[in-house]
């Protein structure tokens, strides 16, 4: 299993499996609800954006020659932290068919190297708190809650 970094023919394939991913955490809160009925109407803007943006990068999942996920990174900076540079997951999905393969955690270990690479001293990941399932593979893979995200809606 390899990262290999999306390029501008990656964005359709990126859009889709992100809005696969989207509308999986529909499910989770009102607040992610999509604005999309199709992932035909989701512009690719946004991924277009990341490939300008020197902070963010999207990889593909490849395993074997197939595409098989996707993952988003974006590094940050904490300047009054010990633990200053880091690495965050922003999204990491895999097709239904290739989880609970161990291919998360090979996602995980491949983001771990890139981190280093980079210099960076620390990972952050969020997922939403009623996803029992994505808790417990951030816990399984090392990572411990540090904080909680608070969201209201304004109507």
């Amino acid at each position: 299993m390899e990262l290999v970094e999306a390029t501008a023919e990656d964005i359709d394939a990126l859009v889709q499996r992100w809005y696969s991913l989207a509308r999986t955490m529909e499910a989770y809160d009102e607040l992610n609800e999509l604005v999309y009925t199709d992932a035909d109407e989701v512009s690719g803007d946004g991924f277009r954006a990341h490939l300008d943006d020197d902070k963010i990068t999207d990889y593909l999942v490849v395993d074997e020659n197939d595409t098989i996920g996707f993952v988003t990174l974006r590094e940050g900076h904490h300047p009054s932290r010990t633990y200053a540079h880091y690495l965050r997951l922003v999204n990491l999905a895999l097709d239904e068919e290739h989880r609970n393969r161990g291919h998360g955690t090979d996602v995980v270990e491949r983001v771990k190297e890139l981190a280093r690479s980079r210099g960076c001293d620390h990972l952050k990941v969020s997922c939403e708190w009623q996803n029992e399932d994505a808790r417990r593979f951030y816990r399984d893979t090392g990572f411990r809650p540090k904080q909680v995200d608070f969201a209201q809606p304004l109507e």
